[in-house]
């Protein structure tokens, strides 16, 4: 039964509910995960309680992202701005620095993406995510096939 009502919960709120793409929602997600387990697996907790607290959280989900996206204190406060890291090659120390991203975490994205040198990179930032995302460099030729591609 409390599957039933969760699923009905979480169709009503949206995919959104179950996104990680912000610190608050992923406190979110692990809180809903935990109430689950705990309604399931505790006799002590009476379902009804259980299914009240999941309403709440994604409630609460639910309300600050929509005040999030139309007042821009709470969206300042609740989301990250992605971050530059490495830009034309050029490495940002100080953004490194503030995100606590070591070198090493440059070149084992880098690799992974398949890239030996970071010069081959256009861009390396850290989302808000907290994924790093490797932009490559775009030679003028393809700049030239995208233009050709476009008009």
């Amino acid at each position: 039964m409390a599957c039933i009502v969760i699923v009905f919960l979480l169709r009503i709120y949206g995919k959104r509910t179950l996104s990680k793409r912000h610190a608050f929602e992923f406190i979110i997600t692990f809180a809903l995960g935990s109430v689950l387990s705990t309604t399931a697996l505790n006799k002590n907790v009476a379902l009804v309680d259980g299914i009240l607290v999941f309403f709440l959280l994604m409630f609460m989900q639910f309300a600050i992202t929509w005040l999030s996206i139309r007042i821009k204190t709470i969206r300042e406060v609740v989301t990250n701005q992605p971050t530059l890291l490495l830009y034309k090659g050029e490495i940002n120390q100080a953004n490194m620095k503030k995100e606590r991203i070591t070198m090493e975490e440059l070149y084992a994205v880098a690799r992974k993406k398949g890239f030996e040198k970071l010069e081959d990179i256009d861009m390396i930032i850290f989302e808000n995510n907290g994924k790093l995302n490797v932009i490559p460099k775009i030679s003028s030729k393809e700049v030239e096939t995208m233009k050709n591609v476009v008009s």
